[in-house]
């Protein structure tokens, strides 16, 4: 088979029936990354010879059994590789033992075999780093790749491996997933864990899930790493199927709610809305009900009012690091813009946290609302079509104020609210880019986004592969 067109399922199968092995499967995946990595700048740590170790040595019967993947660094370890979360600070931090999730993807049968890039403490919707330098579009290599899981999107889109593994705290699945060309789903709040890590603010905006190429591959990881882990305060209603069965679904009719356009907010680029509104003509022709709205939010009330919920916590990184080495902050130890942040951070009362903590649910009521008339929201994923390289720089601060609220003013309320949502690679723009389409469903209907996903892929498949 051809290993680098397969997605994650087939692939799986494949070993499984014995029509190739596991270790051909991972000596072709090391070989693209060889062969690919140096011009993209993707994966930023190896591990190679203990993955084909762990291979020889006889993997778990699971339901990925030999199937590689890579690991997004930023607060999801890999032991004996770096977790550098994108930070010349946190550089020479390697961690002794997995992450909850690593090791489930490990007990399913899967093989890591690295990390991926990220931008510093993933506050950027590029992934440009001072520490490992930027990763290139596969696309188009003067383009990001998006961020702030540009890293593994781009391993994926470049056919390195089928899946990696990807975080989301104000888009950041689905913004590269949506430059890329892939399929992208945030799940709801508690539905993956983050052990070891624990973070009561950021934990409720960021979550953990993937970038692929195929729904049934999102479906099936998001089966292998959902089972709840007793003790996790946030809970989020269980499916009452596996998440693989509801893909292979057709959704009841739907009702949805289109919104193109803010009131109050950036303007949607042309190219965009057309990929949108095309989506929506798809979801008709599907026997779905297309019903346009205001988009019911205010991007600047979304972003000025909850904010502090991941300013805080990564802070509070920060300051908890300088402790364990018993340091005060040098002057290169953050890169300018996550200095600023860092230091209004540093002095903000705790009222300020709590009002953010209150605007997050008064979002979640107002969006809530319109999933009292609508199954499902359509929207764009980003205003603008993917931004060149360099526009969206942490080093000049002024950029990425002028720039950054336009890729996520789309993506960053589904953040707030806790609500699942995804990026569906359905259009092109006048370069031949992707341009992904975003659906949002209330909190704990992943299964309603995949069955939807699935039927949208088998009316209209996607470009897999470059």
């Amino acid at each position: 088979m051809d290993h680098q067109s397969a997605d994650a399922t087939a692939i799986a199968e494949s070993i499984r029936v014995g029509e190739t092995s596991a270790r051909e499967v991972v000596e072709a995946a090391i070989a693209r990354i060889d062969e690919h990595n140096p011009s993209l700048n993707a994966v930023i740590a190896t591990r190679f010879e203990e993955a084909l170790a762990e291979v020889d040595a006889g993997l778990p019967e699971g339901p990925l059994r030999g199937v590689p993947v890579l690991v997004k660094d930023l607060n999801m370890d890999v032991a004996g590789l770096p977790s550098s979360r994108g930070s010349r600070l946190f550089a020479d931090l390697v961690p002794d033992r997995d992450s909850e999730l690593v090791a489930r993807y490990k007990r399913a049968g899967m093989v890591v075999l690295g990390t991926t890039n990220s931008p510093e403490f993933g506050l950027n919707a590029s992934t440009e780093p001072q520490l490992h330098g930027p990763t290139h579009n596969p696309r188009d290599h003067a383009r990001s790749p998006g961020g702030s899981s540009g890293g593994s999107a781009a391993a994926v889109a470049a056919g390195m491996v089928p899946v990696a593994h990807a975080s989301d705290g104000g888009g950041s699945i689905r913004i590269p997933a949506s430059m890329n060309g892939l399929f992208g789903l945030k799940p709801s709040r508690g539905r993956v864990p983050s052990a070891p890590h624990p973070s009561t603010l950021s934990g409720p905006v960021s979550v953990h899930h993937a970038v692929t190429t195929t729904v049934r591959d999102s479906a099936l990881l998001l089966d292998i790493s959902s089972t709840r882990l007793p003790g996790t305060a946030v809970g989020v209603p269980t499916p009452t199927e596996s998440f693989v069965s509801l893909a292979a679904q057709p959704p009841p009719r739907l009702r949805i709610g289109l919104a193109t356009c803010f009131t109050d907010g950036p303007e949607t680029d042309p190219d965009v809305v057309g990929a949108v509104e095309a989506a929506a003509a798809l979801c008709e022709s599907l026997g779905h009900d297309v019903i346009p709205v205001d988009a019911p939010w205010v991007p600047a009330e979304v972003s000025g009012g909850t904010a502090p919920l991941m300013g805080v916590a990564f802070t509070a990184a920060v300051q908890d690091r300088l402790e364990a080495l018993s340091r005060p902050l040098a002057d290169d130890d953050l890169e300018p813009f996550t200095r600023l942040l860092f230091e209004h951070y540093s002095s903000m009362p705790a009222t300020v946290l709590s009002r953010a903590l209150s605007n997050a649910q008064r979002i979640g009521w107002q969006v809530g609302a319109a999933f009292a008339q609508y199954d499902v929201l359509l929207t764009p994923t980003l205003a603008h079509r993917v931004p060149p390289l360099g526009l969206l720089d942490t080093m000049r601060p002024e950029s990425i104020y002028q720039h950054a609220g336009a890729y996520s003013s789309w993506t960053s309320v589904f953040n707030a609210t806790g609500m699942p949502a995804m990026s569906v690679p359905l259009g092109t723009d006048r370069d031949g880019l992707p341009i992904g389409v975003q659906f949002a469903a209330d909190l704990g209907d992943e299964g309603l986004l995949l069955s939807l996903a699935g039927q949208l892929e088998a009316a209209a498949p996607w470009q897999r592969h470059l």
